[in-house]
């Protein structure tokens, strides 16, 4: 897998922006993916040092709704999320913009 391939998204959410100051981003991976394949693919594109990756498998919210009189059920997708650390110093900016610090 290419690295583009690994890194799906980041992850920008109140508590990821939170976590940032303390230099560790969070981002959608690649069900696949382990976690030396996301070390390397972090690494790679935005050229920084990682320390230690957490990995979850979130799965997909259940959610029931109405149209029209019939009530039906669906599920959002399920994902694979990693947490990424970075050497002190060090941060990620994503296309001229610093998400994470704002």
């Amino acid at each position: 897998m290419d690295a583009r391939d690994i890194i799906v998204s980041p992850r920008i959410t109140e508590k990821s922006m939170a976590a940032a100051l303390a230099t560790q981003y969070t981002f959608v991976v690649h069900p696949d993916a382990t976690k030396t394949q996301i070390r390397h693919a972090i690494e790679e594109i935005f050229k920084v040092n990682v320390v230690k990756i957490n990995t979850v498998n979130s799965l997909g919210k259940k959610r029931s709704f109405a149209r029209r009189g019939v009530r039906t059920s669906g599920k959002q997708s399920d994902f694979k999320k990693a947490v990424v650390t970075l050497k002190p110093g060090q941060k990620i900016e994503l296309g001229g913009v610093n998400y994470f610090e704002q």
